[in-house]
């Protein structure tokens, strides 16, 4: 019996015929309950709404309204093979070393000199291109200088379509990462890169040969407005060919950016503004 009322107390409590109430409630009791929850909710999703609103309204399309400026850049090669930052291939083997030369053509191909002239602009070098918006009036999207890929000369691929791999002269290429507003070098002297071997394998490295003439990024390439400001813009390049170094070794390489105002490495980041991989070249004898 005390089983059957306690399945009665249940069935009244989900819903009760005599006081017309539903989990206790009545349908009038429910309906201010939904009506309370609905003007709630509906009032929170307002405030955040203007609060996304003004947040918005601070900030500028074409570039961050706040932003960690970076002392130092960082820098890429390419190609780069994988996360280890090796290249080690052999000259009579094709297959260890197309892959190298195909990165290469495809990131090479936007700086064909045709396109550059298409969608860039002719700018005058040693001196930076500064296009300052008028007051409110934005200066967008702003204008890029061309980055011609015959400026590479040896390391182009256009006259060697294999840069250089087959023979044990590798060409490597190096780009520094865009930074906002960045003015690299001052008093009109452009930052350059220079590359050289770890300590421990000076005797290997041989000789280098820069392209463009001593590794130079040219100011007129700077400064870098932000990819929706500066739509074609075109990052300067440097390429680095080995021309005898030392086969069927290890030859540890650190290559790193030189500029009057900007220095390398920091307590946060030793690699800043240098980039170390490992180069091996194997020859059958």
């Amino acid at each position: 019996m005390a089983k059957d009322g306690e399945k009665n107390e249940w069935k009244e409590f989900i819903w009760n015929p005599r006081t017309r109430e539903f989990l206790g409630r009545t349908a009038s009791s429910w309906g201010l309950i939904l009506l309370f929850y609905l003007i709630f909710y509906i009032f929170l999703a307002g405030l955040f709404a203007l609060t996304m609103y003004v947040m918005l309204q601070t900030l500028d399309d074409h570039k961050p309204t706040w932003q960690d400026r970076l002392s130092t850049p960082g820098m890429v090669i390419r190609p780069k093979a994988d996360e280890t930052f090796e290249i080690v291939y052999n000259t009579k083997n094709t297959e260890s070393w197309d892959m190298y030369t195909q990165t290469l053509e495809k990131f090479l191909t936007p700086y064909n000199d045709s396109i550059q002239a298409q969608k860039n602009d002719e700018c005058i070098p040693d001196q930076y291109f500064v296009q300052d918006d008028s007051g409110e009036v934005k200066n967008n999207p702003k204008r890029s200088c061309q980055f011609n890929r015959t400026m590479l000369g040896g390391c182009s691929g256009i006259h060697d379509h294999y840069y250089g791999y087959p023979d044990g002269q590798p060409c490597i290429i190096i780009k520094l990462n865009r930074v906002i507003g960045m003015l690299p070098g001052k008093d009109g002297q452009a930052p350059y890169v220079t590359c050289g071997a770890k300590r421990e394998d000076t005797d290997k490295i041989g000789k280098l040969q820069y392209f463009p003439e001593n590794g130079t990024f040219n100011l007129m390439y700077y400064p870098y407005y932000g990819k929706k400001a500066q739509v074609n813009y075109s990052q300067p390049l440097v390429a680095i060919k080995f021309l005898n170094i030392s086969a069927n070794e290890d030859v540890n390489i650190e290559c790193k950016i030189n500029a009057n105002n900007i220095p390398t490495g920091s307590e946060r980041d030793k690699f800043a503004g240098r980039v170390s991989f490992k180069l091996r070249i194997n020859k059958d004898n």
